[in-house]
């Protein structure tokens, strides 16, 4: 008979303060960041085996080069990171809507001091990298010329910010309010845009696209929303949005997201 064994866990995974997770894997290792917005110091890094019990191993940022805050006002300063692994390094990106916008730093050490911050030339929030091949690209959250919100992208050299092609429209979401919080996948040749749309109340939800091309044109899921606990008859969880995927050893896909409890009921 061969050796079953079922992976138990409870939400939340990692309690309290941690909104906006992304999450990647790196070998039988996961790690996941959030937002700190006014908070030093920031963008917490936590280290799993299991995608169930976390430990919180490092920040990325730390020094006044990396986190200025001077002067930041309440729910201010950094907004969604997002991590990712290439050729031996981990990147992560995010905004400082108090100092200067979007932000890559880098380090080959999790464990370690990351990298100065470079500064991304791209208006909004909620940044992301795909790294594809040669090329890098950078989406997030912005308005067009329409005052249209809408994920833009370009393509950089996460090494410098050098801004490497003019940032376009991708996409305008599926229909929700405020979409946000892009992430970019790449998988058997199709690029797969996840967003968070409706507004972080209780019409937040997650939907998804896909494409041939990073630059699109994207068709939206017809199964959209992905993710969504507004009808929850339950009432537990709430306002769950802004997820994160990524894919264990054995080829599952798990997505993290954020959400609130309804209840002060501890159990």
């Amino acid at each position: 008979m061969s050796d079953i064994r079922i992976q138990k866990y409870k939400n939340p995974i990692i309690s309290g303060y941690n909104p906006d997770p992304s999450i990647c894997r790196v070998g039988d290792d996961f790690y996941l960041v959030n937002s700190t917005f006014e908070f030093y110091p920031g963008v917490p890094v936590y280290h799993s085996k299991n995608l169930v019990n976390w430990e919180l191993i490092n920040y990325c940022l730390r020094d006044k080069e990396q986190l200025y805050l001077d002067g930041v006002r309440p729910s201010g300063g950094i907004y969604a990171p997002m991590l990712c692994y290439h050729n031996g390094e981990f990147f992560m990106t995010t905004t400082n809507v108090s100092h200067k916008g979007h932000l890559i730093v880098h380090t080959s050490d999790i464990y370690g001091k990351w990298s100065k911050p470079v500064w991304i030339d791209q208006g909004g929030i909620d940044p992301t990298l795909l790294f594809d091949g040669e090329d890098v690209y950078f989406a997030s959250t912005s308005r067009d010329k329409d005052d249209r919100d809408g994920i833009f992208m370009c393509k950089i050299n996460p090494y410098t910010g050098e801004k490497l092609s003019e940032s376009v429209c991708i996409s305008h979401g599926c229909g929700g309010i405020c979409p946000e919080g892009p992430h970019i996948y790449k998988l058997n040749g199709k690029y797969y845009l996840l967003l968070a749309e409706g507004g972080t109340e209780y019409g937040h939800m997650v939907t998804m696209q896909r494409a041939d091309s990073p630059f699109g044109p994207y068709e939206p899921c017809p199964h959209n929303p992905i993710l969504i606990h507004k009808d929850n008859p339950d009432g537990s969880i709430a306002c769950t949005g802004h997820a994160d995927l990524e894919v264990d050893q054995n080829g599952n896909w798990w997505l993290v997201c954020l959400g609130i409890r309804l209840s002060c009921n501890p159990q």
